[in-house]
């Protein structure tokens, strides 16, 4: 990131040059395992991203708090001193939405002027929104002297997304982007909000994303629709055991009962919610391990309960895992994120990184007609103040 560039631009769009602004960062996050179980009170295992949601932020002595980005053309500006409230441009609501937040607590807002740049594909499910919702969260505790804690931000970033935003998404992508550290992934029980540091060794192995490029449409409604099949999974389990969420019960458990659950279609949903439970733990065991052939056979697993069980891959995502699967050196690949679209992640020997790019590109190009874009990823420190400018 050219932080020089980024400050001319802020100076041009707000002046005064010998103001400077305060720089801050949250990455992305990518989730290694555990996709759709978080807000089923599941376990996750993901990292933070070396791309992310650069924001640069001063305070100013008027009554006003405006927002731009680099990334997009609108602009906005509004008193301070007013109620927030959701706007048509929706980029707006994460970084209004947190500002909401503090209000609640009641932490007045100040005037203030921000400018926001991310190098996260959009659409991607690589949590840029979370990445912006993060960001702000720290940068306005350190501007305000809120003195909240890190896990008081990650609740409030969560409680942007599901009331302000609308969206009915579990607390994982805002942990993760929170609470995350170099080289680590982090295991969350999304319930308990337990959490344990893994190193992530993969010597001779390199994680690669690569995104389909196809406009997740599609992805909030059917989240929703998920959120809401699993909810009435709890209730026909709930006759049988004493649960409040799917995350409760264990997959053996689960086995010798599912039959009980007598819409077929709800049975497939709590089917991949318990067994992608599981294959968490088993991930993590098999890293520990050091054996990456079974961590990325649980990762293909995944990608088929996704595909067959919760039914949120698609043509375009399972035909970017299976031409992944074709080329020698690969030995996981997976959907991550909603679906509909959005990224796979990917567990490639080092030495066939730049086939892997160039057949996967390829097959899924002439299937799809779309181009997908790679990156290879580092995984990076949560979000945190960079140095002033």
């Amino acid at each position: 990131m050219d932080t020089q560039a980024l400050l001319h631009t802020f100076i041009s769009l707000y002046g005064d040059p010998e103001n400077k602004p305060e720089l801050y960062f949250a990455p992305g996050r990518v989730n290694l395992i555990g996709e759709h179980t978080d807000y089923n009170g599941g376990f996750v295992f993901p990292c933070a991203l070396q791309y992310g949601t650069y924001m640069l932020v001063r305070k100013t002595d008027e009554a006003s708090i405006k927002l731009a980005s680099v990334n997009f053309p609108e602009k906005n500006s509004f008193s301070a001193d007013t109620q927030i409230e959701r706007q048509p441009v929706r980029w707006f609501n994460y970084p209004l939405g947190v500002m909401d937040q503090f209000i609640k607590r009641g932490i007045s807002m100040t005037g203030m002027e921000l400018l926001f740049y991310g190098d996260i594909p959009n659409s991607a499910g690589l949590s840029s929104s979370a990445s912006i919702e993060m960001v702000t969260a720290f940068a306005l505790n350190e501007l305000l002297d809120a003195g909240l804690e890190r896990i008081d931000l990650v609740h409030m970033a969560k409680r942007a997304e599901n009331d302000f935003i609308g969206l009915n998404c579990g607390i994982m992508d805002m942990f993760a982007i929170g609470m995350c550290e170099a080289n680590h992934a982090i295991f969350l029980n999304c319930h308990t909000l337990e959490f344990k540091l893994v190193p992530v060794l993969i010597p001779g192995f390199k994680l690669v994303i690569a995104n389909t490029n196809k406009q997740r449409g599609l992805a909030d409604s059917k989240y929703n629709e998920r959120v809401a099949e699993c909810q009435l999974g709890v209730v026909y389990l709930s006759r049988i055991f004493d649960l409040s969420r799917l995350g409760d019960i264990g997959y053996p458990q689960f086995f010798k009962v599912q039959e009980k659950i007598p819409d077929e279609v709800i049975r497939r949903r709590v089917r991949h919610v318990i067994s992608e439970n599981q294959r968490v733990l088993n991930a993590i065991s098999a890293l520990l391990k050091k054996d990456l052939i079974q961590f990325g056979a649980l990762m293909n697993a995944s990608h088929e309960s996704l595909k067959e069980n919760y039914e949120v891959t698609g043509f375009e995502l399972d035909t970017l895992v299976d031409e992944a699967r074709k080329v020698p050196g690969v030995i996981g690949a997976r959907m991550t994120g909603a679906g509909f679209g959005g990224c796979t992640i990917n567990l490639v020997r080092e030495e066939s990184v730049d086939r892997f790019i160039r057949d996967t590109g390829e097959g899924y190009a002439t299937i799809t007609g779309l181009t997908a874009d790679f990156y290879v990823a580092e995984i990076g420190d949560g979000v945190r103040k960079l140095v002033t400018l």
